[in-house]
């Protein structure tokens, strides 16, 4: 029996010997389950939900608060899940994941009343939310990659607008033929079908398989440290700081980032979810609405961009024209009465709003390391996640009260505004002082 055991965890700990840095391998994997977790999204909810309310007979702002609820309800776990990211990382807590997001995307295909949709619904948005979608790929792009980590941090946020899109088109398609229950069943088996291949072949850091972040080899750096320690060889990369939780929540610069996460989150989600109503009730067809929203979702491939200049000019100095352009291209909706204009605002305002979270990441891992960023990232979810939750009810209330999007789309220009303001005040902090003690605790 131990000799099963001991050749079980042969395999388990076995890795496809692949031709390039296997952290490449392991964003490509967190991304297939983004893809996957994706059909449970607001944006996603907010582009298929015609499909439901003609067959159900509900209305929008019945579905608008299932998304609310259940993005809520990641809020409550996401501080849970940001510790154990950093414990356990993907390869404990992505395979669960599918496999709960699998089972509510079987029962969404099944269901028959309002309460069964949201016991559905909320069950899997609150659990592929943080451990699919945000806080632990996101940790995967930090403990993986440093040199590279801006870029890679805005590859893996694109992965989710990205994967919303393609969810939106493939949805519509098998619901137009198949109905939006054969939809559902579709990811479901997709969810199931990758829980095996990622509990394998997931790691938690490069560390694990005798590497370093970016793919150096931890042996051949620990020989170069040396050589370069008795003057034979030029400094290598400095060991990276990391700030623990406590630390980092006492300077006033992550605040101003946690503040305009949540208020940038707001306003990308209220536009968002209402964007494809507001453009039929233009005069835009439903395909071509469709097309307007997979658009806008799409161009948040700038995020690659946004990377590429993050490097250059800092994440900080990006932020800032990101959300003051977005403020811009919110007011400029309301104008909005054609399909060129339509186009015109998809490609400003997904260039601009969709690269707010990358952003927004990328700071927070250049002022405060790697060991604690999943940490850093779940403790201020609740907030994040709330104001997520928040957006598709209050675009539905203002829509019902007002009889128009207006007030919604200047209040958000204006929400967008504030973040602006913050970013400015979010300098660099300094690094905290540390007794020996402490420093010895820290780093066991």
């Amino acid at each position: 029996m131990f000799m099963v055991y001991r050749k079980f965890l042969r395999i388990l700990e076995w890795y496809p010997p692949i031709p390039f840095y296997y952290g490449w391998f392991v964003l490509g994997l967190a991304g297939c389950a983004t893809f996957a977790a994706t059909g449970s999204s607001q944006v996603v909810l907010g582009g298929v939900q015609d499909f439901i309310i003609e067959d159900m007979g509900w209305s929008r702002s019945t579905l608008a608060f299932a998304a609310t609820a259940g993005t809520w309800a990641s809020g409550l776990i996401t501080p849970i899940v940001g510790n154990l990211a950093d414990r356990y990382g993907p390869r404990g807590l992505m395979p669960i994941g599918l496999l709960i997001a699998g089972i509510a995307f079987f029962l969404l295909s099944g269901i028959d009343s309002v309460t069964q949709y949201y016991v559905a619904y909320i069950m899997g948005r609150a659990i592929s939310n943080p451990v699919l979608i945000g806080v632990v790929p996101r940790t995967v792009a930090v403990n993986f990659f440093r040199r590279r980590r801006n870029i890679v941090l805005a590859i893996s946020s694109t992965i989710r607008p990205v994967s919303g899109a393609i969810n939106i088109m493939l949805f519509s398609l098998v619901a137009s033929y198949s109905g939006w229950r054969v939809a559902y069943r579709y990811l479901g088996i997709l969810c199931v079908t990758l829980v095996l291949p990622l509990m394998w072949l997931l790691r938690r850091r490069p560390e694990d398989i005798g590497l370093l972040p970016d793919g150096a080899d931890a042996v051949a750096q620990t020989t170069d440290s040396e050589t370069s320690s008795m003057g034979n060889r030029s400094s290598l990369l400095e060991p990276e700081f990391s700030w623990t939780v406590k630390e980092a929540f006492k300077t006033r610069s992550l605040w101003c980032i946690v503040i305009t996460s949540a208020i940038g989150t707001v306003a990308s989600s209220s536009v968002g979810f209402g964007l494809k109503p507001y453009l039929l009730e233009s005069g835009i067809s439903q395909t071509q609405a469709a097309a307007v929203l997979s658009l806008g979702t799409v161009l948040a491939l700038g995020n690659v961009i946004w990377g590429v200049l993050a490097d250059r000019i800092t994440p900080r100095k990006c932020l800032i024209v990101a959300t003051a352009v977005a403020a811009i291209m919110d007011v400029f909706l309301i104008t909005v009465d054609s399909l060129s204009s339509a186009y015109l605002f998809a490609v400003i305002w997904g260039l601009s709003s969709g690269s707010v979270g990358s952003l927004e990441h990328m700071m927070i891992a250049q002022y405060y390391g790697r060991d604690s960023y999943g940490s850093i990232l779940g403790a201020f979810g609740p907030m994040q996640t709330m104001a997520l939750g928040l957006g598709p009810g209050l675009g539905a209330v203002i829509r019902d009260v007002t009889g128009s999007y207006d007030m919604l789309y200047v209040s958000m220009a204006g929400l967008y505004l504030v973040g602006t303001v913050l970013i400015l005040l979010s300098t660099p902090p300094a690094r905290p002082f540390r007794s020996p003690v402490e420093t010895t605790l820290i780093n066991k």
